[in-house]
């Protein structure tokens, strides 16, 4: 029998992604979705984060755990509403998904939960991060701090748990490539803001064979920063995006002032700057990246 995979967020970005390989290896997946809905090869079960319901059977042989479900951090405006649900989508999930394990006595051989880079800070400069690194103190970094809190109360159960501190995931389906992409294939590529701040990234498809490399082997436990080495400057990733596009940039930089304008406190997202290492995986796993060159990273993303 096959071994059950269950995902959270599974309709996402790294959750397709993360799908098609899981059956490729021959796992049973299925999903916890707000709707019921089709998607061939994989079992959909419906929940209510906010009345507490997760349909009949879903959990049931549960073999692996994956988090990813969360309210997208950029895709709106920071009103007071939105960081309520930004923080609320990432953590009240973990805590009903516990209390149902709890209830049904069900143990899962491990559970893994994204996190963000943004643990360290929104914006911390020059300074390199590795998982021994201090929390920052600002929104996202709370955000992140009570997401891996809630994600230990999974642990509490004796249910070995990992979490994968992100930074940006390069795609072509999503996220931000695609937005930073567009006006460098019209010839209008331009790095933000100074330009100089840094962009820790990682390839779709070595942070899915993380996941699967988290599921599989159980020497991994706790966190670990899900990146690639080294990080690149905002002007370097806008250089290599128009190499990969092969298109000029001749444009000045996009003024900060003017992105505070249009985006308010969420555009700390693209003008905060995190060096973060990928310090555990290169001491203390065998993991190998297939994408560890960003501009090669870039070309396989935006062929596609």
């Amino acid at each position: 029998m096959a071994q059950k995979v269950v995902i959270t967020g599974g309709t996402g970005l790294i959750g397709k992604r993360l799908t098609t390989l899981l059956l490729k290896k021959g796992y049973e997946v299925a999903y916890l979705s707000r709707r019921k809905i089709d998607i061939p090869f994989v079992k959909v079960f419906e929940w209510d984060v906010k009345n507490k319901y997760i349909e009949a059977g879903a959990l049931k042989n549960t073999s692996y755990l994956i988090h990813l479900a969360g309210a997208g951090v950029a895709d709106e405006k920071w009103t007071e509403d939105r960081k309520k649900q930004i923080f609320s989508s990432r953590t009240d999930s973990i805590e009903l998904i516990c209390q149902k394990l709890k209830q049904a006595d069900i143990r899962p051989r491990s559970f893994i939960s994204a996190s963000g880079s943004s643990y360290y800070g929104e914006d911390t400069g020059d300074i390199q991060h590795t998982e021994m690194s201090p929390p920052g103190k600002d929104f996202l970094s709370e955000v992140t701090i009570e997401w891996e809190k809630a994600a230990d109360s999974i642990k509490s159960l004796d249910v070995r748990t990992v979490k994968l501190r992100t930074g940006i995931v390069l795609s072509n389906d999503g996220g931000a490539v695609p937005k930073m992409a567009l006006p460098a294939k019209f010839g209008f590529g331009a790095p933000l803001g100074t330009g100089k701040q840094w962009l820790s990234w990682i390839h779709i498809d070595d942070l899915c064979r993380l996941y699967i490399e988290c599921m599989e082997k159980d020497s991994w436990e706790g966190a670990y920063n899900a990146v690639a080495f080294p990080p690149a400057t905002n002007e370097d990733f806008t250089k290599q995006i128009c190499k990969a596009l092969n298109k000029p940039q001749w444009l000045p930089n996009v003024p900060s002032f003017a992105l505070r304008l249009a985006f308010g406190e969420m555009a700390n997202v693209v003008l905060g700057s995190n060096y973060v290492i990928n310090q555990r995986i290169k001491d203390e796993t065998d993991f190998k990246y297939e994408f560890p060159d960003l501009l090669e990273a870039l070309k396989d993303v935006l062929s596609k």
